[in-house]
Order: C-alpha cells, then sequence, then structure tokens
C-alpha cells in the first residue's frame, strides 16, 4: 500500500547518518594535526582534558544528586507526590471497574438466576400493537412518522467501566462521534448506553434487554435500529430505504442461502439490525433470550449451537448464532417478517474493506451503500476496548483509523476540510473562504443533497 511504502522509505533515511563520513575525515585530520605537536603542549594538552573530564563527572553527579539521589538517598518531593498521584488514580480506576459502590446503602447483589426456570426479559406483554396505537392517538406530539418518514432510533453503547487502556476509550469516542455526526445529519435520533440492564445478559446479549426495554419507552419510535460500538458508517450520504421494508419487523444484513442451505454460523450479522417496534418484536426477543443467561445456560447453549452451526467454534451461546438457530429451526414461525438484506453493506467485514478505500475515492462516489463505498464498517475481531481479539491490535487501530477519516472526510467537505491522509488525525484546508458561503452548502451539504435527491424521487 502506498502509505505503508512511505513510512518503509522515511525508516530506511532515518537510519543513514551523513555526517559519518565527514566527521571520520575531520577526525583523521585531527589526529594527524596532534601527531606534530611539541611534547609539552601535547602534555598541557592532555592535563586539560582530564580536567574537563573531572569537571564534567562533578556536574554529572550534581544532576544525580539532584534528580535520582545519591545511593539510597530518600526520594525528591516530587516523586513522593507523583507517585501518590499513580497510587490514587489506581485505587479510583479499581473502584470504578468493581461492581459495588461502598457508598450506596442500596448496592445489594442481585438475586442469583435460578437455572431450573426459563429466563424471561420481563412481565410477558401480549397486546402491544393496541396499547402503542392508543398512546400514539392521546399523544399526538409524538408522531412515530415525522414528515412521512419512520421514526428511527439508533442505539449503541460500551461496557460501563473503563476500557483496559486509553487508546481503546479514545477509538470508542471516535466511534460514537461518527454515529452522532450520521444521525444528526439524517435526523435519526440516538442513544448511547453504558449500563447493564440485566446482570444476566452481560456480553453479547446485553442488547437484548436494552432494545426491550427501548421499545417500551419510546412508544413514539417505529424503528430501533441496534449498533455495534465498533461499526462505523462509512457512506454518510446513504439512507437506509426504509419504505423497502412496510411487511417486515426485522432488517438484518446476510444470505439466505447461508442460512438455509448451509446453516452457517456466520449467515447474519447482528452488529447492525433493526426491529419494528411492535408484539412481533417483543415476542421474537422473548424467544431468543433464554440461551442468553451467563452460566451453565450460556455454556451448555453453547455447545448445541455448535452442533447445529456449520463452522461454529466451541465457544459459549452468543447472540448471533442463538439467533441463527431459532430462525432455522422455527423458519414458519419466523421467517415471514424477517427481511436479510444484503443489496447494501448494513454490514460491512472490515477487512475487506479498509484497504480499498482510496481506490473507492478515485473510481465511486458516497451514497451507494455497497461494495463501491460501503454502507457500514464493521470491526468483527477487534477488541480495542479490551485485552484480546482475534487480530493484532496495531492492524486493528490502524484500520479503524482509516474507517474513521475515510467518512470524516465526507462531514469536513462541507467546511472546507479534509484529512492529511486516511491514517491521520490532521486536516487541512481544500477550499478557500468564499464571500458567497451559501453556494458551498448548497453544493458540499450532505443533507441538501439528500432533500434534492428525494424531491426528484418524488416529482
Amino acid at each position: 500500500m502506498g502509505s505503508d511504502s512511505t513510512l518503509t522509505a522515511q525508516k530506511r533515511t532515518s537510519t543513514v547518518l551523513p555526517t559519518t563520513t565527514a566527521a571520520a575525515a575531520n577526525g583523521g585530520a585531527r589526529g594527524r594535526a596532534n601527531s606534530i605537536l611539541p611534547r609539552g603542549r601535547q602534555n598541557q594538552k592532555t592535563f586539560n582534558n582530564i580536567k574537563i573530564t573531572m569537571l564534567c563527572l562533578f556536574v554529572t553527579i550534581l544532576v544525580l544528586r539532584g534528580t535520582i539521589g545519591l545511593g539510597n538517598l530518600a526520594p525528591t518531593e516530587a516523586d513522593s507526590e507523583n507517585q501518590l498521584l499513580i497510587e490514587e488514580t489506581n485505587r479510583i480506576l479499581a473502584e470504578i471497574r468493581s461492581d459495588k459502590d461502598a457508598n450506596d446503602p442500596d448496592d445489594q447483589s442481585e438475586e442469583l438466576f435460578n437455572p431450573n426456570i426459563t429466563y424471561s426479559l420481563g412481565p410477558k406483554i401480549s397486546s402491544w400493537d393496541a396499547d402503542r396505537r392508543t398512546w400514539l392517538r392521546k399523544n399526538p406530539q409524538f408522531p412515530n412518522y415525522v414528515d412521512k418518514k419512520a421514526r428511527i432510533l439508533l442505539v449503541t453503547g460500551s461496557p460501563p467501566n473503563p476500557c483496559d487502556n486509553a487508546i481503546g476509550d479514545h477509538y470508542l469516542l471516535k466511534g460514537i462521534k461518527n454515529k452522532i455526526d450520521y444521525c444528526r445529519i439524517h435526523g435519526i435520533e440516538i442513544v448511547y448506553n453504558m449500563a447493564h440492564l440485566d446482570m444476566e445478559m452481560a456480553g453479547y446479549w446485553a442488547k437484548l434487554p436494552l432494545i426491550r426495554r427501548l421499545m417500551l419507552s419510546h412508544p413514539e419510535v417505529e424503528w430501533i435500529w441496534w449498533m455495534d460500538s465498533d461499526a462505523l458508517f462509512t457512506d454518510m450520504t446513504f439512507e437506509i430505504p426504509v419504505s423497502k421494508y412496510n411487511d417486515f419487523n426485522l432488517v438484518i444484513h446476510g444470505y439466505p442461502d447461508l442460512l438455509f442451505d448451509q446453516k452457517s454460523w456466520i449467515a447474519l450479522n447482528t452488529g447492525s439490525f433493526l426491529f419494528r417496534n411492535c408484539q412481533w418484536s417483543l415476542d421474537l426477543l422473548a424467544a431468543w433470550a433464554p440461551m442468553g443467561p451467563k452460566g451453565p445456560i450460556r455454556e451448555e447453549a453453547g455447545k448445541i449451537l455448535t452442533a447445529n452451526l456449520k463452522g461454529r467454534p466451541a465457544f459459549e451461546a452468543d447472540d448471533q448464532s442463538a439467533l441463527i438457530y431459532l430462525l432455522i429451526s422455527k423458519r414458519d414461525e419466523w421467517m415471514s417478517k424477517v427481511f436479510v438484506e444484503n443489496t447494501y453493506y448494513l454490514h460491512g467485514y472490515w477487512a475487506a474493506l479498509v484497504d480499498r478505500y482510496e481506490e473507492m475515492m478515485e473510481k465511486s462516489h458516497p451514497g451507494l451503500g455497497d461494495e463501491r463505498w460501503p454502507f457500514v464498517t464493521h470491526f468483527v475481531g477487534c477488541k480495542p476496548c479490551g485485552s484480546y481479539g482475534d487480530y493484532p491490535v496495531e492492524r486493528c487501530l490502524k484500520s479503524m483509523e482509516r474507517a474513521f477519516n475515510f467518512a470524516d472526510n465526507q462531514v469536513l467537505k462541507l467546511y472546507g476540510f479534509r484529512h492529511k491522509g486516511l491514517v491521520s488525525p490532521n486536516i487541512k484546508r481544500i477550499r478557500k473562504e468564499s464571500v458567497t458561503p451559501l453556494v458551498n452548502v448548497d453544493q458540499f451539504d450532505i443533507r441538501h443533497s439528500l432533500h434534492e435527491s428525494s424531491v426528484s424521487k418524488t416529482l
């Protein structure tokens, strides 16, 4: 790749010492000059060199004494303060990472889940469609359609504790910035969750109780759109064709042949999917959840999934495999309302995309959402916030930086800037200031181009 070769060239150049030859030549000249000095001057020069050496040694001792002390001298006051600060920081982080708050008298461990009882996300609700219609009628100030567009709530989140490393928190910040930009441009509401609403469903499964809670708490929202924290929007212009799904309640990226012919454990991807806010969705969540409680249930369910899904490694039950197994085993019950989408990248596997961004910029344009300009780039297998992952952390971080900047350039274009490169956080000016700035707004604002596109479709 071009950027890699540039870095390599720079590293090679930096190892060359162009002054070595000249220094050797000068040293040789000085050696020849010293050889012809009188003996008395040579002795005086030697004595001066000894004095200079002793003076340098004395100064070095003074510096060491002032910084680290001599022998077993006690540390300085500044060192003590720094050590106390480090200890206090570590103590606070350890307290934050724990699940308890000593200052909260109501902080008690939740009752352990009984594995002999079928797990439930909550009380069974059977009249949600009718109840929601009544609520919408009584609350016209909260419509589920605005300007004939379905109201969408994008949901994402991360664990409540700090990442294992600072760089992980930095990339979580970039991820939420990316999602906020997309939602602002397209008039989508967004929720960022950092709370475990149900400790039994921690990990892969945390999204299920959250989605259910949001459905019941936001009856004005027509679609709940879940998106993993490690997925980025990389086509800031593309809009989900919601009207395409009028007869469906779940929209998920995948391939029907992998799902039903091969029964592959990667036939669908739950990193980005949409649920309609309706009774059907609540029922599916209820049927999906019982494999999720952590502990023996999740471990035993994992064995069932591995035995029935092609290519699945042996590990505890995950939400994606469980959904695939549910749809395969009860196809007649659920699939009539499931739209398996692959005409655009609701989920795009990062390893096949990030190294092609320059080619995309040269040959294509945003607004397509497919392999020509992917809608979503999902970093499956990268764990920048954790201490493990399926790929080297350096590769993941560099690739995430490229994806973020690739998307961010589409936002910065309105302001007349872009990143200096896809691996650089620095930006450069690409357009001069204008005395007629509204011309630039009409030309470069993504929202304006979206409006023009929607008008042309209705004419």
